[in-house]
């Protein structure tokens, strides 16, 4: 039932954009292995071969400090809906920060987004599709507002502060290559 495909196809494209949830899968040797799900207008497809996400402030920053060891990621996309379908990409992933070259032209792609932490850019080498005939039938009810109502109670200095207590390093101590404590960037 599984497909292998080199390339995101136009009915994948298709389908991940029509996903309201996805999830994220990173590791670095003697990491623990990190699974988040994901979700809002944070994903941009690029090309066949190119997805950018944005990626908003958490609890914790383990994509990036894993991608700083080893840049494999996983992408998973699975319908809730009628149809049903899940489609992995696999690849390779770099963390572009506020400030780094190319920011500013991939940011802009996504409008302002309150919370912005990183712009992760994949290179899929993988696309893997599967029957999803197990994952429940569900509805989307709506989008959550909570974080953006958190991110606001917080205000621009105290979203700051909050990063720099909770995002700077991983689980397990790693550096996520956050550029807030020098000063310079206030996103």
């Amino acid at each position: 039932m599984g497909k292998k495909y080199t390339a995101m196809q136009a009915d994948h494209q298709t389908f991940i954009q029509a996903q309201p949830v996805w999830f994220v899968a990173t590791s670095a040797p003697g990491a623990r292995i990190n699974l988040s799900p994901k979700g809002g207008d944070t994903l941009r497809i690029i090309d066949a071969n190119r997805v950018i996400w944005l990626n908003l402030v958490g609890s914790g920053n383990e994509t990036a400090a894993h991608l700083l060891e080893d840049n494999r990621m996983t992408l998973m996309f699975c319908s809730f809906a009628e149809k049903p379908l899940i489609l992995r990409l696999y690849g390779a992933a770099t963390a572009l920060h506020a400030g780094d070259a190319g920011w500013e032209e991939w940011a802009e792609r996504f409008g302002e987004q309150p919370g912005a932490r990183q712009l992760i850019d994949m290179r899929v080498e993988l696309v893997h599709t599967s029957c999803g005939f197990g994952v429940p039938l569900m509805e989307l009810v709506r989008p959550r507002e909570t974080m953006d109502q958190w991110i606001e109670r917080k205000g621009p200095q105290g979203l700051i502060d909050y990063q720099l207590r909770n995002n700077a390093t991983s689980l397990d101590g790693r550096p996520t290559g956050l550029p807030l404590a020098d000063g310079d960037d206030d996103s």
